[in-house]
């Protein structure tokens, strides 16, 4: 089972690009982030044609995320539970039935932070708080539990073409590290470092400054695999050539494979 993850920037922006990845890479689902588009006027229709299930939680103009598959859903959970007041689209989670038992799948658009001296740093801190909670509680399932996003969160400095232009960043703060560590050491696997010990393989390039021209580039989208999900992981890669797409996306998508 392939599973995919994307931050699409804008599903209006970059339809065609993702369609016509969708044809050419075949994931079983893709996890998309910051779609911004409310649910009804997400294409749908022309997702569907290409044989995939679509499930989305949205939002005029900001975030959104939504799951792609080509299998049924089994059950799904818009919104991150924790905080009944926070209304932005940020998290989506769905069950998909396999041969071998449910795969439970999180699409999640991490809350930025930046800048640090502003509201929107503790908001990252306390979604990402509430994102260690809602884990720990869906790890007691002791299924196959993908949860893939942009986390905006670079773990390392092996992650970034120049740690000291990104120190103090929120991406790159170590408050931020540290709530990042405490979701990884509940148990989660990071499948890209798990089969690439290679540093400076990115998933983000600014469109500012020729980043992608010069190959400055961050690694903020992760797949973050359950001990059942890990134990079956066959590979992780970049699809880095979106990047050089025209309109393309200012990231790329990450994939697995898991043995399903």
């Amino acid at each position: 089972m392939k599973i995919a993850s994307w931050n699409i920037n804008g599903i209006k922006a970059r339809i065609e690009n993702l369609k016509i990845w969708l044809d050419q890479t075949k994931p079983d689902i893709a996890c998309l982030q910051e779609v911004k588009s409310v649910d009804e006027n997400f294409p749908r229709a022309e997702i569907e044609a290409l044989g995939y299930n679509v499930a989305t939680h949205g939002q005029k103009g900001f975030n959104g995320v939504a799951i792609l598959s080509k299998h049924a859903f089994d059950d799904v959970m818009p919104r991150l539970p924790g905080d009944d007041a926070d209304e932005q689209a940020r998290y989506l989670e769905a069950v998909i039935s396999t041969k071998t038992g449910a795969v439970r799948v999180a699409s999640i658009y991490l809350p930025n932070g930046n800048p640090v001296d502003s509201d929107k740093f503790p908001y990252k801190l306390k979604w990402m708080a509430r994102l260690k909670s809602h884990i720990e509680d869906v790890l007691k399932y002791e299924e196959s539990f993908v949860a893939a996003g942009d986390y905006n969160i670079i773990p390392t400095p092996g992650d970034v073409h120049d740690p000291a232009a990104w120190e103090g960043d929120a991406l790159f703060r170590p408050e931020s590290h540290a709530a990042y560590r405490s979701i990884v050491n509940l148990g989660l696997t990071d499948a890209f470092r798990a089969v690439n010990p290679r540093d400076h393989c990115y998933t983000f390039w600014d469109y500012q400054r020729g980043a992608w021209a010069k190959d400055n580039g961050i690694r903020i989208d992760h797949l973050l695999l359950s001990p059942q999900a890990a134990d079956r992981l066959e590979t992780c890669q970049i699809d880095r050539f979106t990047r050089g797409w025209e309109k393309p996306s200012d990231h790329v998508p990450i994939w697995i494979e898991l043995a399903i």
